[in-house]
């Protein structure tokens, strides 16, 4: 096919590639169920997941209102993919940028983070309640009052966090046509989570939201516990969870999430980081509750390349899940 010049799309610059990603089609993840389903590939903008929204967003607003300037400094407490998106943004804006990190930051996205140039400052120990975040967090207000012109995005309290996604479920239903019966959304800051939630409130009410947490989260009750599976889940309530906005909640293990990782990988050749896997562990155990002709999304929230040393990596399977028996699958090909 021959492209003409008027076709050939050009951005001005590497955060206008941000959004627009497309829904794929995952028909081989559940053949038997009569229903659709269709992955939102955020992996897809630059940084490498959903985050990227979330991160531009937040420094253009604050930027706008003159909470901060070029030359300032951007402090955020993130696992990972938040910190990411932050330091592509904080580059293109003209930004310093301090990310606070524990011990579940995987090597690929430090060096990422190193490469982009951001300043790490490492926390080590969780707090006595046994969490990483709420250190981190402490840690976030210590620096706020050691360095001058700092400001914190805080992901976690933001209201521009969950506005910044009314934009992606605005994608999702007009390349759906408004038909979108199941919405299936990890959580963290549950900032993605409140924005479709919200949107979906005022504009598709019909469509059902299942929020996917992880094992030892505290989002919905119960004590924090440690967790391997870095973005998912929370050691703090959210300050945006609004329980009456979404059809429920569906909590997975650690090794639900690789073995949900696994799946699509081998199933439909798509490499997406923990999250992922656990969005999918969660509808294989919802999958008999949803109406045979139905609609289901959910997000390819991140890219898997991150997560090579851990769930894509067989040694580390075994030595963090060593009652699983390591037997070849044809399913997921162990």
């Amino acid at each position: 096919m021959i492209t003409t010049a008027n076709e050939i799309k050009i951005a001005n610059d590497i955060v206008a590639t941000i959004g627009e990603t497309p829904l794929v089609r995952l028909d081989k993840l559940f053949p038997s169920s009569g229903a659709s389903f269709y992955g939102k590939l955020e992996a897809a903008n630059p940084s490498g997941s959903l985050k990227d929204r979330t991160s531009i967003f937040m420094l253009k607003r604050a930027l706008e209102e003159g909470e901060i300037k070029k030359g300032d400094t951007i402090i955020e407490s993130s696992s990972g993919n938040m910190a990411l998106g932050l330091a592509q943004a904080c580059i293109h804006y003209g930004l310093k940028l301090i990310v606070v990190v524990d011990p579940n930051l995987n090597a690929h996205t430090e060096k990422l983070l190193k490469a982009y140039g951001a300043r790490l400052e490492y926390v080590k120990e969780p707090t006595k309640k046994g969490s990483f975040l709420a250190a981190r967090l402490d840690r976030v207000q210590e620096l706020l009052q050691d360095i001058p012109n700092s400001f914190w995005t805080n992901q976690y309290g933001n209201p521009n966090n969950p506005l910044a996604h009314h934009k992606t479920i605005e994608e999702i239903l007009r390349d759906l046509g408004g038909a979108v019966d199941y919405l299936f959304v990890s959580t963290s800051t549950c900032g993605t989570l409140m924005g479709y939630a919200n949107y979906i409130a005022e504009n598709n009410p019909s469509t059902k939201i299942i929020a996917v947490d992880a094992i030892g989260s505290v989002l919905f009750g119960g004590k924090a516990a440690p967790r391997l599976i870095p973005g998912h889940g929370a050691g703090v309530q959210s300050q945006f969870i609004d329980k009456k906005k979404f059809e429920g909640h569906i909590k997975v293990s650690d090794l639900d999430c690789v073995e949900g990782c696994w799946s699509l990988l081998k199933k439909e050749g798509v490499l997406c980081g923990g999250s992922t896997g656990g969005v999918i562990a969660a509808i294989n155990r919802y999958i008999k509750y949803i109406p045979k002709d139905s609609n289901c999304v959910f997000l390819l929230a991140d890219r898997g390349e991150r997560y090579l040393d851990t769930i894509y990596n067989k040694d580390w399977i075994a030595e963090h899940f060593p009652k699983r028996k390591m037997k070849l699958n044809s399913s997921i090909g162990w």
